[in-house]
């Protein structure tokens, strides 16, 4: 086997007569081709020993600095003289770097000291500069504390003016209704003038105080805006230069692909929902590797992509464990780099027969239990109607209101609650809301746990980069809870109760695989772990109370693992 070496094709022996794959990978759900293992491997010996940079992956406690694993590729490809190798990239900066010996250079160098982007960048930064001074400066810091005390004390003396009116007001409302007893007609309507007089000059005080006041105001705040202006000013400069270089950056990322036609970021992404290029689209490995390999006439064979380094808090990654490439930001740039390739099919969106009718667990007039197959959906999908749901519409044609009361992932076994009717749903679904419901699955762990039972509290929502994918997010997760307990063990896997307090999207697979969780995925989680000839994860049973008999019930269905 070679060693991995400083030049950006490295040959590949195969001495396995491994046969090459009749298609290019799928990117974002496979399993690594043989040769795609052997590039990694090698590839990998290379950072277990490698002195040629230093970065800290988190693997070595002894090491100082930010600790910042990275999300690595291989792609195998054939030369024009059908000897074959591998290409290697890393995803973004390495050893603040964009370029190392042995890695393919990224498509744009934002990093060249005397490319645009640099200068830019420090231009940008010499306004930023400007404007801290500025906002630090004491004629400024001054100004502004004038303005709010003249707005205090304005504030205070209108107070003060407005009690003492209410307080006259009372007065003279005494003084009237005395006066009535005591005075003659005559009198009584002079004197009645008078205090009118009165309420007038108040009116005058208050119309004076509130002009002289405003006006002291805008005086303290058109001071102000002499310092502030220039702020504004530096910031929409900044603002209109940052759009200017973002702009030139997309322009700069000009991708190829297999037909030899190229695109920038802003003709990939303007067809998407999001036609602003997210932060970082192009930097990722496997951008990088489709462009060496077109720009140097090789064929792309397979590809790979494997995590290096520590786990890190929010997503679920683990050390050497392969992942497909991101869905926001690669997703439209691999879909124009590979055209002209032929590619592995998306299983995802193949059409799912079920040859069997559905298991019903327990069924009465008011609702049902049906035991779900894995990779079977609960509900139909962007690309794809077979489902529990549609399947129940069918069987129950009569029946009203939503029927499924919650659902599974797709990947996942067991049962699901139906209801017959509308009334029957909102009774059901209260009692999830209420979390009176108790559901257990049984899960099977790709390894060994320390403990045998315990409680897992990590906060999830949707990775945006990734979708369905889910981050742990202590800023905006909703709350997780999970109660686990280990029921047996055998050849180094762990059979495990979980019982979910909560009912998060993936929360089991999240809970079970992150770093703060059980570190430990299901055996055949395709998203968090490797993937087996199925997910190990199956609702085994569901305790509720029916909401017409009013009895609790307690169903369970065998587990097919």
């Amino acid at each position: 086997m070679q060693h991995f070496n400083t030049s950006l094709y490295h040959p590949l022996t195969n001495d396995s007569g491994i046969e090459l794959p009749k298609k290019f990978t799928f990117p974002f759900y496979y399993q690594p081709h043989a040769l795609s293992l052997l590039a990694a491997k090698q590839l990998q010996q290379y950072l277990e020993t490698q002195t040629d940079f230093m970065h800290n992956f988190g693997l070595n406690p002894n090491q100082n600095g930010l600790i910042i694993g990275k999300m690595f590729g291989v792609m195998v490809v054939k030369t024009t003289k059908g000897e074959l190798g591998y290409l290697a990239a890393f995803s973004g900066k390495l050893a603040d770097s964009n370029h190392l010996k042995g890695f393919v250079p990224t498509v744009y160098n934002t990093l060249n000291e005397a490319g645009f982007y640099k200068k830019g960048e420090a231009q940008l930064n010499a306004i930023n500069a400007e404007i801290e001074r500025l906002g630090q400066a004491s004629a400024y810091i001054t100004a502004q504390a004038h303005v709010l005390e003249s707005k205090n004390a304005f504030a205070e003396t209108l107070k003060a003016l407005k009690t003492e009116i209410k307080t006259a007001k009372q007065h003279r409302n005494q003084q009237r209704e005395a006066a009535k007893e005591t005075m003659t007609a005559e009198a009584y309507v002079v004197f009645v003038e008078t205090l009118s007089q009165q309420s007038i000059g108040y009116q005058i005080r208050l119309k004076h105080l509130k002009i002289e006041g405003e006006q002291r105001i805008q005086e303290a705040e058109i001071h102000l805006n002499s310092f502030t202006q220039p702020i504004q000013d530096s910031k929409t400069k900044r603002a209109t230069l940052s759009a200017s270089l973002q702009k030139r950056i997309h322009e700069q990322y000009q991708f190829l692909n297999a037909a030899g036609n190229t695109k920038d970021l802003l003709d990939i992404f303007k067809e998407t929902t999001s036609p602003i290029p997210p932060a970082g689209s192009g930097e990722c490995a496997a951008p990088k590797l489709f462009q060496y390999a077109y720009e140097n006439k090789l064929q792309p064979i397979a590809m790979a992509e494997f995590w290096w380094g520590a786990s890190p808090k929010s997503e679920v990654r683990k050390h050497q464990q392969f992942y497909p490439s991101c869905r926001s930001k690669c997703e439209p740039i691999l879909g124009h780099m590979m055209q002209g390739l032929e590619i592995d099919p998306n299983p995802i969106e193949d059409q799912i027969v079920l040859n069997q009718t559905l298991d019903i667990v327990y069924e009465d007039e008011h609702l049902l239990l049906v035991n779900k197959p894995h990779e079977f959906l609960s509900v139909p999908g962007k690309n794809i109607n077979e489902s529990v749901l549609s399947r129940m519409q069918q069987y129950l044609p009569n029946a009203t209101g939503p029927l499924l009361v919650h659902r599974l992932d797709m990947s996942t076994s067991g049962l699901l609650l139906v209801a017959k009717s509308k009334r029957v749903y909102k009774q059901l679904q209260k009692q999830f809301i209420d979390r009176s419901v108790k559901k257990r699955y049984v899960a099977v762990l790709d390894g060994l746990l320390p403990s045998t039972k315990g409680t897992i509290n990590l906060p999830l929502r949707v990775d945006l980069d990734n979708r369905p994918q889910q981050l742990v997010c202590y800023t905006h997760g909703k709350p997780g809870t999970t109660n686990y307990e280990v029921i047996a063990t055998e050849n180094g896997k762990t059979r495990v109760y979980f019982y979910p307090i909560t009912g998060r999207t993936h929360q089991l697979r999240v809970h079970a695989a992150h770093s703060e969780g059980l570190q430990t995925p299901i055996v055949g989680d395709d998203l968090y772990g490797t993937k087996a000839n199925r997910l190990h994860l199956h609702a085994e049973q569901i305790i509720f109370t029916h909401p017409i008999i009013n009895e609790v019930l307690t169903v369970s269905c065998k587990v097919p693992f």
